[in-house]
């Protein structure tokens, strides 16, 4: 079947966040997300400046900052909406449905006021996604679940991830898809969005296996490219970000060809 372009799969999205983000991509012809990981906020505002240009999503550990203020997450959401990319905090909740509430919701971070996606591992079965779902659905926020992990080893596979697809399916309106390493729903409203990816095949001291832009997108039939290191840790960050959204994106349209 020919694959269907970002902006033909909006209608099928009940979610607004996934609307949205479909949208996105198109118009900015980038399906990168680029993935900070620094602990100063200062470099995160800047390293987000620089590649704002590039990117559909910015994916962000705010637990690793050492001097977090609600300030920081204002700032983004202002560079957010300068530049048109949405904010993916990647929490990776993974308790039941109470405590998921309150880490969402309360505490130093209040995570679902300023991140329009967040995501799950299903280990605790469907009402972690529940319990997110009671406070994320009615600020219009999204999630992505787990279902497969780019690290050594990782338990995400077989039955684990079938499972995960079979709670999306049944949370549709707020699960918007999935974290993988590739297609796992031939479903158009469901995205998919692959970590570990640089430009050559690799593995990290710690397990952390790399995948190319082209063999996510174009290959595995993914949506979007998840970049760390091969962005924030350039000489140039900024040209890095304008290589992998073009390297992304070429893939994305030789997959629609």
């Amino acid at each position: 079947m020919k694959s269907l372009s970002y902006t033909d799969r909006i209608p099928y999205c009940s979610n607004p966040v996934a609307k949205n983000l479909l949208k996105i991509m198109d118009e900015k012809k980038t399906n990168l997300c680029f993935n900070p990981d620094v602990t100063k906020s200062s470099e995160l505002l800047r390293l987000t400046k620089l590649v704002a240009p590039y990117i559909c999503t910015l994916k962000t550990h705010i637990d690793v900052l050492e001097d977090f203020t609600p300030s920081v997450t204002n700032e983004l959401k202002k560079l957010a909406k300068e530049h048109n990319f949405l904010i993916f905090e990647d929490r990776k909740f993974a308790d039941i449905g109470n405590t998921v509430k309150l880490q969402y919701e309360k505490g130093v971070y209040q995570i679902a006021n300023w991140a329009d996606i967040t995501n799950a591992h299903v280990v605790a079965g469907p009402g972690t996604i529940k319990g997110l779902e009671a406070i994320g659905k009615p600020k219009q926020r999204a999630l992505l679940l787990l279902a497969e992990m780019s690290s050594e080893g990782n338990l995400a596979t077989g039955s684990y991830t079938k499972n995960a697809l079979k709670m999306a399916e049944d949370h549709s309106d707020f699960c918007i898809g999935f974290i993988a390493m590739k297609k796992i729903s031939d479903d158009p409203k469901f995205l998919h969005l692959t970590p570990g990816v640089k430009k050559e095949i690799g593995t990290d001291k710690l397990g952390q296996k790399y995948k190319t832009p082209r063999s996510v997108i174009f290959e595995n039939q993914s949506d979007v490219i998840i970049v760390g290191r091969g962005i924030y840790q350039a000489e140039d960050p900024a040209k890095e970000a304008k290589e992998f959204a073009k390297l992304g994106f070429n893939a994305y349209l030789e997959r629609l060809s």
